[in-house]
């Protein structure tokens, strides 16, 4: 690498959620900088007021921030090459314009908007790619001082090379050519004196000292020019990192109007923040080894380059669920319960159930925090259902096996005085041993009658143990009475 120093910057635009693939971008420039002793920079682009949102540079502070990826520099904290706001560093961006002007470099354009509609429709009806066509490229300087006199409304364009080609280097995809003829002389000054974001982007990157810029790879087709703006200006070129994107499938890209899951939906289902982490972590690169589960330093030791795939990522639920259930399996029980509590709660308004037990019972069994107001519902109350439930071809229970082993059951559970789930196993299983009987034969029934469902976190004996003694034989009666 040609730098000593390593400099990364986030930059993303105040402009709603943060969407998983702009949480990979800073996540990576992150993981870059940590990894090589470097600084990780955050920067606003809000110059862009139409599209800004409202609170959206919150979302981008606490995002940051939930997920551990703490800026080094930054709006809220400073540092030597602000202010890291775009919109407050407007005053720079006119002289570095006019200085492109005086190397030739760039262009005084003059051409109004009719003008240049009438060229597009031109070029749209002969079959061409519509770009600027030139027409200012090469006025004297005196019919240029002529129109600044007569106060003719201008924007500056960048001047691109009409013959020959532009090669650079990306990290991900190797060396790029790009014939000239094809680069449109982008504006870099709008007629309102603000810089076009292409403009903008290279000279703060440049006065900030970014020597590594991360970024999707629908820049590419931008690189050359910026490029050319780099070596105009006679400023070192930073190293590129270009990254596919991150698919919903072969053809779509992730998109929050078609109801893909941002950030801030993830967390909000029930994943934990370090989870989702690490799954966007691997959406796009591989790192050696068969490790999957990282955490936030792990990934900074074992974060490379050369594991970034120039393949788009397709972003798979299952795999974003296993490594969340990974996560949570790994939490402490007291961990899990603070967790799951308010989940929990969704379905279960009750007191007299040991939610501490029910957790523990959980945690073995719940992939995303989400699941678990479902598989709770019955823990206030039994819903209806049919005797037919107590059919298992699995388990060869019948309705009618199953009155007789709730019917054995139920004075054997009256009987058991320390109601713990160890306790209450020991008898069961005496009992069952003593009938000869499969486990399921004995089991399968009690848990339905516990919880008036097929499938549950947790078989029979542990429901004992979350309900309680009372509820439990009360439940267990209940559905002698239905089965008699």
């Amino acid at each position: 690498m040609k730098f000593t120093t390593v400099r990364t910057r986030f930059a993303p635009s105040p402009t709603g959620y943060m969407h998983v693939g702009n949480l990979r971008t800073a996540l990576y420039a992150f993981l870059l900088a940590k990894s090589k002793g470097g600084t990780f920079i955050l920067r606003i682009e809000d110059t862009d007021q139409e599209r800004q949102v409202e609170g959206a540079v919150d979302i981008i502070y606490n995002t940051l921030r939930e997920t551990g990826l703490v800026w080094d520099e930054g709006p809220d904290i400073g540092g030597p090459v602000g202010p890291y706001i775009q919109s407050q560093r407007m005053g720079m961006f006119k002289d570095y314009a006019l200085e492109l002007v005086e190397k030739g470099a760039a262009y005084y354009c003059f051409c109004d908007k009719e003008r240049l509609e009438e060229v597009r429709t031109v070029q749209q009806a002969s079959g061409m790619a519509p770009r600027y066509d030139g027409h200012c490229r090469h006025l004297t300087p005196e019919e240029i001082q002529a129109k600044l006199d007569a106060g003719i409304p201008y924007v500056i364009r960048q001047k691109m090379p009409t013959q020959g080609t532009v090669t650079f280097h990306d990290e991900v995809y190797g060396d790029i050519t790009v014939d000239c003829a094809e680069l449109d002389d982008q504006i870099l000054l709008k007629t309102d004196g603000m810089p076009t974001y292409n403009f903008a982007n290279v000279v703060d990157d440049h006065t900030m000292g970014i020597t590594h810029v991360v970024r999707g790879s629908e820049y590419l087709s931008s690189t050359p020019k910026y490029n050319l703006l780099y070596e105009a200006f006679g400023w070192e070129v930073p190293v590129y990192i270009h990254c596919a994107p991150v698919m919903k499938d072969a053809t779509h890209k992730l998109s929050k109007r078609n109801g893909d899951a941002s950030y801030e939906d993830l967390v909000a289902a029930g994943y934990l923040k370090e989870a989702v982490l690490n799954y966007i972590a691997l959406l796009g690169w591989s790192p050696k080894g068969d490790q999957e589960i990282f955490s936030l330093q792990e990934l900074i030791d074992a974060f490379d380059i050369a594991g970034i795939s120039k393949s788009p990522a397709i972003f798979d639920p299952q795999k974003l669920r296993f490594i969340n259930a990974s996560y949570l399996r790994a939490l402490s029980a007291e961990e899990f319960y603070d967790k799951a509590l308010p989940w929990m709660r969704r379905t279960v308004h009750g007191q007299s159930a040991d939610l501490r037990e029910l957790a523990g019972v959980l945690q073995a069994r719940c992939e995303v925090l989400s699941d678990i107001p479902e598989q709770v519902d019955f823990i206030d109350a039994v819903p209806d259902y049919d005797a037919g439930l107590y059919t298992s071809k699995k388990m060869k229970t019948t309705p009618q096996t199953s009155l007789e082993a709730l019917e054995k059951a139920l004075p054997v559970l009256e009987g058991v005085q320390n109601w713990t789930a160890g306790d209450i196993h020991e008898a069961l299983f005496a009992l069952i041993e003593r009938l000869g009987v499969k486990n399921g034969w004995l089991l399968y029934p009690l848990r339905v009658a516990l919880s008036g469902k097929q499938f549950t976190p947790g078989g029979g004996i542990e429901l004992c143990a979350v309900l309680g003694r009372e509820e439990s034989l009360r439940r267990v009666r209940d559905a002698i009475a239905k089965l008699s």
